[in-house]
């Protein structure tokens, strides 16, 4: 981005922005891209929200960056509803989307609606799943109980690391015709989005303008309708996994940790607090009213 894109933005951003809707996004489709990152907490949701992001995504991959789980597999509902309200909080104009976590809606439609609902009480404006055709039931049993939900489809961190581990999908055209056939299937049941992570930058494009719903990419290329990433990737806080799609573009691990070493440092020998962090009492004006009154 140059320094004239940069102020336009900084401009477009002084100005308060209207609520992003479903519609909105649907509208998005064709005309604008879409940036979507992850968001688990109130601060870093108003710092995305101001930065003019369109979707904040609670992720499941709160579980890892977050709480420290191996994987996103053991996240809970209720701790994701945590991050969700948060989340919610800070965002004003931004989408908030509560990802379902593993068990939150596999054993039935009723399971899954009443998992939904407890991410719009939360504060979320719709749901993302992960699934293709096998999961179109309860996609469109949430949609008919009125809340909008995002379809996932392609590498599905909760299930796919079970069965193949962490592969690239769409390589093959029998690939990309099961991705194709899920992609529809998701569709035909009210996805109003799609995302599509760790698949072939051909074969995304392809289900891209086959589709009428937006699509967005995590590891996708760019031939998608938006792009994706954990928030934890794009600023460079979280270094036990480096995905290749994820660009980074701040280093505040290192940042953060220089900051807490200098504090440590400080802390350590004296420097600080000093005068300018330091508060001062006037006791010489309390003892001269305590001596007057003695005096009368």
């Amino acid at each position: 981005m140059g320094d004239q894109d940069l102020q336009e933005s900084q401009n477009q951003n002084q100005s308060p922005r209207k609520k992003v809707t479903v519609n909105t996004i649907l509208q998005m489709k064709g005309v604008e891209k879409i940036s979507v990152l992850t968001a688990y907490d109130y601060s870093t949701a108003t710092i995305c929200d101001r930065a003019g992001i369109d979707i904040l995504l609670v992720g499941d991959s709160a579980g890892m960056v977050m709480l420290g789980y191996p994987s996103t597999v053991p996240v809970t509902l209720e701790e994701m509803l945590v991050f969700c309200r948060a989340v919610s909080r800070g965002a004003e104009a931004a989408m908030v989307v509560g990802d379902m976590p593993f068990g939150s809606y596999q054993q039935s439609t009723s399971k899954a609606i009443d998992s939904a609902v407890q991410f719009v009480k939360a504060g979320c404006d719709a749901v993302k799943l992960e699934g293709g055709a096998e999961a179109a039931d309860r996609v469109r049993a949430i949609v008919d109980a009125g809340i909008p939900v995002m379809g996932h489809i392609g590498f599905r961190p909760q299930t796919s690391l079970l069965w193949e581990g962490s592969r690239l999908q769409g390589k093959t055209s029998d690939s990309f015709s099961r991705l194709l056939a899920d992609a529809r299937a998701l569709e035909k049941s009210g996805v109003f989005s799609l995302v599509m992570e760790m698949v072939t930058a051909e074969a995304a494009d392809k289900i891209s303008k086959s589709i009428s719903i937006p699509t967005i990419g995590i590891g996708s290329g760019p031939g998608c309708d938006g792009q994706v990433l954990v928030v934890h990737d794009a600023l460079g806080i979280y270094d036990k996994i480096k995905p290749r799609f994820a660009k980074r573009y701040a280093d505040l691990a290192e940042q953060m940790f220089k900051a807490i070493s200098t504090y440590r440092s400080e802390v350590k020998s004296g420097k600080f607090p000093d005068e300018s962090n330091t508060f001062h009492a006037d006791f010489s004006s309390r003892t001269k009213i305590a001596s007057k009154k003695r005096a009368e």
